[in-house]
């Protein structure tokens, strides 16, 4: 499918590439028949709930701690739009659009399941939001992680009612209601059960571990070419990342990892130039080189445990009340965030590490008791130039960061609803503090490839591999080879785009084939 293409949103799963789609590239939606049908089916349970003099949690009733009073049937519109309004509590800087996308598909998704509730005409209202480009402005704090993501969705439904505040097609920000008139959508007036259907949800949570497993698995091959680019320009050895050595601990990613390295080294003239025992005389290289697969192994493991819990999640229907296949509305605690929260967490710390080993190979570039004939610094006059030293702390403070950003959010609790929801998951914020490390763990990348590219050509004459010379001949675009000192965030910035944009990954791969 291509990234304009429609994505039908129906009761069975979405996948993490209509997930991609929709968030980032802006692909419209579709809901299909099936979930027209199923949506229906639920919507005339809840009708005869509301009907029926007996209480019903979100129907019929007040929510959370007020889940005691009884609602008079005159007063429940009220009770909808009071939800919306006094949930749609957020609160600090505005959160990127690709993320409210994901959050709006995965809660239409829920809402196509035909377990929540909704109605028909508030489920395609929803629809059209997205195909209309129009983001409500969601807020960076109010979500606990437990009953859903309430703050962030109750500003998604809170533009539904024709209120609150959203960025159009071409990001300007406005009125929801005046977006909606110009996209030719009306306001929703929510019915019974509506409000909570549309705010019970832990979709911004696994919309952003999308996101972010959709990142990590490119910066995860970027780890693998930065470390071959490093031991390459070192002087390193890739003895150690045969197969049959890493076949003794049979880690399936640290078998990709060095597989990929190995790749990527293929035909190298600088590893030739020093494989002859008798003209080198290191017997093993610094743990950075040296274990590189056995780290970025070990993440993309974790990467892969992530998507098989964003994989259950995307198959979840999660509401509170649910309205069951059989017609039963229950209760229930899948709003809990803590499933998501942990995984979040757990790429947080493996985004850390992976980056605190790329700084560890750049600082080697820059001492010559460890860069075995490179200037110091890589500087084109030692004492005059400073080379790549400020480089080097820039990359150190990032990891530094990372490593605070790295302490798990999902062990904090702060009871809230009168001790109602004695426990919450903080999914939320692992989720925001994931994206930092992400953006982190990208610049800390590029700036050991911009590293490492300079002391490959400070090797001259001898060639690198075809994959790593790519690379660097990529990067020579718009970055100049060594010199005196110039202005280093320009270029810094030129290589963090091409390592965010796959850019360095599909050089290599123009030389290697797809990279594992």
């Amino acid at each position: 499918m291509r990234d304009n293409e429609v994505v039908n949103v129906g009761p069975e799963p979405l996948s993490f590439g209509d997930v991609i789609r929709v968030a980032r590239h802006g692909a419209p939606v579709h809901l299909t028949d099936d979930a027209m049908a199923a949506i229906s089916a639920a919507r005339q349970r809840i009708d005869e709930l509301a009907e029926s003099p007996i209480p019903a949690y979100g129907v019929s009733t007040g929510f959370g701690a007020l889940a005691t009073r009884h609602i008079d049937p005159a007063l429940r519109a009220q009770l909808q739009r009071s939800l919306v309004r006094s949930h749609a509590a957020g609160s600090g800087p505005e959160v990127e659009t690709e993320v409210v996308r994901a959050l709006m598909l995965l809660r239409l998704h829920t809402l196509a399941t035909g377990h929540t509730g909704i109605r028909p005409t508030t489920a395609k209202a929803m629809a059209g939001l997205l195909n209309a480009h129009i983001t409500p402005v969601v807020h960076e704090y109010g979500s606990l992680g437990c009953s859903g993501d309430l703050a962030p969705l109750a500003h998604v439904a809170l533009t539904l009612m024709g209120e609150g505040v959203v960025r159009d097609g071409a990001g300007n920000v406005g009125p929801s209601a005046e977006a909606l008139k110009q996209a030719g959508l009306e306001p929703v007036e929510l019915a019974a059960k509506e409000g909570l259907a549309l705010i019970n949800g832990t979709d911004g949570m696994l919309g952003m571990l999308i996101l972010a497993i959709d990142d990590l698995t490119r910066l995860l091959k970027t780890a693998d070419i930065s470390a071959a680019m490093s031991v390459e320009a070192l002087l390193g050895t890739d003895r150690v990342f045969a197969p049959e050595l890493q076949a003794l601990r049979p880690q399936p990613g640290q078998s990709l990892a060095a597989s990929n390295m190995v790749r990527i080294l293929q035909d190298s003239g600088i590893m030739e130039s020093h494989r002859d025992p008798n003209a080198c005389t290191r017997v093993q290289d610094a743990y950075s080189l040296r274990c590189a697969p056995q780290v970025a192994g070990a993440a993309r493991d974790t990467v892969a445990h992530a998507a098989n819990v964003a994989t259950w999640e995307l198959a979840s229907a999660v509401d509170n009340p649910a309205v069951l296949a059989d017609g039963r509305v229950e209760s229930n605690g899948n709003f809990h965030g803590a499933p998501v929260a942990y995984v979040l967490d757990f790429l947080a710390i493996v985004a850390a590490d992976v980056a605190s080993m790329s700084e560890r190979r750049t600082d080697r570039f820059l001492d010559v008791a460890r860069n075995h004939g490179l200037p110091a610094f890589l500087a084109d006059d030692p004492g005059v130039d400073s080379g790549h030293m400020i480089a080097q702390y820039t990359q150190a403070a990032i990891v530094s960061e990372m490593k605070r950003l790295a302490a798990p959010a999902s062990v904090d609790s702060i009871p809230s609803s009168a001790m109602q929801e004695d426990h919450v998951s903080m999914g939320w914020s692992a989720a925001r503090k994931l994206r930092r490390s992400v953006d982190g763990l990208t610049r800390v990348l590029a700036i050991e490839v911009l590293t490492a590219a300079r002391a490959i050509d400070l090797r001259a004459p001898l060639r690198p591999a075809p994959a790593t010379g790519a690379v660097v001949g990529a990067l020579r675009e718009s970055v100049a080879g060594p010199g005196p000192d110039r202005f280093l965030a320009p270029e810094i910035e030129s290589v963090v785009r091409l390592v965010a944009d796959g850019s360095v990954v599909s050089t290599v791969e123009s030389v290697t084939g797809p990279l594992a």
